[in-house]
């Protein structure tokens, strides 16, 4: 595979990428405005600073994005904060981690959300086959196969709880044992490379849940916008009914539908990805070009009509969409999408985290640093 600067073709040189990259590391981890924090000796986590806790979302993005920058010293931090407050060793819930804690490791909610889940053990493989496995919870590659035997396994060979995967259709899902699923959580370029060192009795349902995200993905995504909904049916189409402990809507295009077109990209770069999914880069290019330009980025429906006033994470949605120039190739309206992100700073203030997630994420992939270990 190959992994290219698209800055380049901009203008943009290797060295030009290679600095910019370093000033959001820096900004992101050590700067007035990180999202980052060193826990005494060996501990470490990141933040939400917009909900003032430490998410499995966030901390295992973070890890991410340590094992693709050979950071290993913030990465084990991040992982032994996980598995010191966030790992639930008994109950229901045995094997999965706490989806919220507060920063003194004080846990918000016991209930788990699979997307951690998922970049846990893709990170913790990474961080295997760059630095070697380490002792105890060091031990990268074992920890990423229990993390999976515990996604796919529970509630059957009478373990307690709930899988993270529906059996029958092998699609994510939003919280364990529910009923409907996140676009956003399928991650088919995950899958194939967790079948390849998974546990033996996980890699076919693996293969199964890569092939099956693929055909999802290509279904949720809608054929004029390209946008998702937050939550959705197994059939791709949005989930309209009333959740109980939800006080908004998630049938519509809102923060957590942003990271499905980022991961229709990747997929694409890391494994070709699905013919059926390249319109996606193209329709949401098009459709928001003007609300790009203008800076006017809204709260959509999937079909494209206004839903609210602004975004809550432009910048977020900003990355994301000129992430999709791996799946459109370089042309003018991309070219535009990419010199508007490469202009675009990092967000600063209490909404920063998750933007700025994003955003690193697309510039990793963009400037040919977000690689398969």
């Amino acid at each position: 595979m190959e992994f290219k600067n698209w800055f380049n073709e901009i203008g943009i040189s290797d060295e030009e990428t290679a600095k910019r990259l370093e000033e959001i590391k820096q900004e992101y981890f050590f700067g007035e405005d990180k999202v980052y924090f060193d826990q005494g000796d060996d501990l470490g986590y990141i933040m939400d600073t917009g909900n003032y806790d430490a998410r499995t979302e966030g901390m295992s993005y973070g890890m991410m994005i340590c094992v693709q920058l050979d950071m290993k010293e913030q990465f084990d931090r991040i992982w032994k904060w996980s598995k010191t407050y966030m790992f639930m060793d008994e109950g229901t819930n045995e094997g999965y981690f706490a989806w919220s804690c507060q920063t003194n490791g004080k846990k918000n909610s016991h209930g788990p959300a699979p997307d951690g889940e998922e970049y846990y053990a893709m990170a913790l493989f990474f961080a295997s086959h760059r630095w070697g496995d380490g002792e105890g919870i060091f031990e990268y590659s074992k920890e990423a196969k229990k993390i999976l035997s515990a996604m796919i396994n529970k509630g059957s060979n009478g373990r307690s709880g709930e899988p993270m995967f529906n059996a029958d259709n092998h699609q994510i899902l939003f919280v364990p044992g529910c009923p409907y699923t996140d676009p956003s959580y399928h991650l088919p370029h995950f899958y194939d490379l967790m079948a390849e060192w998974a546990f033996d009795e996980d890699k076919e349902f693996l293969r199964e849940a890569a092939k099956a995200s693929r055909e999802y993905l290509a279904k949720a995504c809608d054929p004029v916008t390209g946008f998702s909904s937050e939550y959705a049916e197994f059939d791709g189409s949005p989930m309209n009914k009333p959740l109980p402990w939800a006080d908004i809507r998630h049938n519509w295009f809102y923060s957590d539908a942003y990271r499905t077109a980022a991961n229709i990209s990747l997929d694409y770069l890391w494994n070709g990805g699905n013919g059926e999914q390249f319109k996606v880069g193209e329709n949401m290019q098009k459709f928001l070009l003007e609300d790009m330009r203008k800076d006017t980025f809204r709260i959509y429906e999937v079909d494209g009509r206004i839903a609210g006033e602004a975004a809550l994470h432009p910048i977020g949605l900003l990355a994301t969409v000129a992430e999709t120039i791996i799946l459109t190739g370089a042309n003018d309206l991309s070219k535009e999408w990419l010199t508007k992100f490469y202009n675009t700073p990092l967000r600063k203030g209490e909404r920063r985290y998750y933007d700025n997630c994003l955003y690193f994420f697309a510039f990793l992939a963009l400037s040919g640093n977000y690689r398969v270990y």
